[in-house]
């Protein structure tokens, strides 16, 4: 078996200014256990997330305003946050607030 799940976090419209501006990160999680997304969000929070978590999270999801798409699907069609990660992934936030 596989020891590592490799997925790709695609973040834009904005959203990429909260992560270095850097839009395109391929990840490697220990594969030992289930990811799902909630304790993906935590990761993504722990370990790639730079600044203004509020600008991203609310209350242990994503805050209002970030669509997210789980290979090219809305993420509320494949279970939000149950939805149990599959190796070679494709999870995109795409963040629709925009400042003036």
């Amino acid at each position: 078996m596989n020891s590592e799940l490799e997925i790709t976090l695609n973040f834009s419209g904005g959203a990429e200014l909260l992560f270095g501006k850097i839009k395109l990160h391929t990840v490697k999680l220990p594969s030992q256990e289930t990811w799902c997304m909630k304790k993906l969000l935590v990761w993504i929070k722990e370990n790639l997330l730079k600044e203004r978590p509020e600008l991203f999270l609310q209350g242990g999801t994503v805050r209002p305003g970030i669509l997210v798409l789980v290979n090219n699907a809305d993420w509320e069609l494949v279970g939000q946050l149950d939805y149990n990660l599959q190796n070679k992934d494709e999870i995109v936030f795409i963040s629709t607030l925009h400042g003036g």
